[in-house]
């Protein structure tokens, strides 16, 4: 008997539903990944009946809510260490990849013009250049006309997997950042003007003029009549464009199957085309819900979203999982679920 057919008679073991009855999921997190959570409960909806309601509200609510089990799945960019895991009870798993990208707002610069260095980046952010034309900023772009002009610095205010993999990425690149301000979904930061969640950054960027800030690629593509993305140096020395090509070159020598809880980080991945800030969203869930049957109905639409939902992501510049590691993540359901002491009843969840 097949991983894939285990787990499904498992689902059905934990289902209470009624059947013909719609099951509905709830979640909330990661702002990351939520413009392709909701092309992916569209489709779920229309796939099956089962309704998905999921809150973008940033990784760090996420993450509060799973550990009270207010919501049936979290969201989060930022991995759980696997001992603070067993301490909650939780079981974490990967979803889908995409990119955390520098934007500007500077008249005349268009989509993947500007360079930037991680150090440049934690400079700025540090207070350390202050103006467009400073020489370190010219020196990376000879060919660029920047204004003399204030930067204005732009981050988030509310707790963020975003934050927490541009923090690190910054931590990774440049001593001083790592030892004066850190990595965390929340930061004490230096300087600039604070947005919430990937929208706020989005709007507060396309609204002041030298204005810089960072989000996920979809919201940057978004707004490319107001802000123009960059191009950021990689380990390899290449200056990368972000897209879904450069992300799937850092996730190409990802070894997930080495880590527990595939606690795994891809900022500043090595590959001569691999995008450095690269991040992965995970869904975070209890191995022993209070509602079991919720509990396999949020499975199920993690299951469809894995396996049917390559489409919503690419479209949306995401990487999709490869089949190999969606097969590790249902063996990791498989266990985690047998572990659990109430696997009960029967039914089904509405096709």
């Amino acid at each position: 008997m097949t991983n894939h057919i285990k787990l499904s008679i498992i689902l059905a073991a934990l289902l209470v539903a009624t059947q013909g009855v719609a099951a509905e999921t709830r979640g909330a997190g990661s702002t990351f990944v939520s413009p392709v959570m909701a092309k992916w409960a569209d489709a779920y909806k229309a796939t099956t009946g089962n309704v998905v309601g999921y809150q973008a509200v940033g990784s760090s609510i996420g993450l509060g809510l799973i550990k009270k089990e207010a919501v049936d799945f979290g969201a989060s960019d930022m991995p759980l260490d696997p001992k603070e895991l067993d301490r909650l009870g939780l079981m974490q798993f990967p979803i889908v990849i995409g990119g955390v990208v520098p934007v500007v707002n500077i008249e005349g610069i268009k989509p993947g013009q500007i360079r930037f260095t991680g150090q440049v980046l934690a400079d700025i952010y540090l207070g350390k250049l202050k103006f467009w034309n400073d020489p370190a900023r010219g020196a990376i772009n000879p060919d660029v006309r920047l204004p003399n002009a204030a930067i204005t610095v732009v981050h988030r205010t509310d707790g963020s997997g975003t934050t927490f993999n541009w923090s690190n990425y910054l931590s990774k690149v440049s001593p001083q950042w790592k030892a004066g301000v850190g990595e965390g979904t929340s930061i004490e930061w230096p300087l600039g003007l604070g947005g919430r969640g990937n929208d706020g950054v989005a709007s507060l960027v396309s609204l002041v003029p030298g204005a810089i800030g960072y989000l996920e690629y979809t919201y940057a593509l978004q707004r490319l009549d107001r802000i123009s993305f960059a191009t950021v140096q990689n380990s390899a020395g290449n200056y990368v464009v972000p897209d879904a090509a450069s992300f799937q070159a850092a996730a190409a020598h990802a070894d997930w199957k080495a880590e527990k809880d595939f606690h795994l980080l891809l900022t500043d991945a090595p590959g001569e085309d691999a995008y450095p800030i690269t991040a992965t969203t995970f869904v975070l869930m209890p191995k022993t819900p209070k509602s079991p049957e919720r509990s396999a109905a949020a499975i199920d639409f993690m299951r469809w979203l894995l396996e049917n939902g390559r489409s919503q992501a690419q479209t949306l510049n995401y990487v999709p999982l490869p089949p190999a590691l969606i097969d590790r993540i249902e063996r990791y359901w498989q266990q985690s679920i047998e572990a659990s002491p109430r696997v009960s009843a029967s039914a089904t969840v509405k096709r």
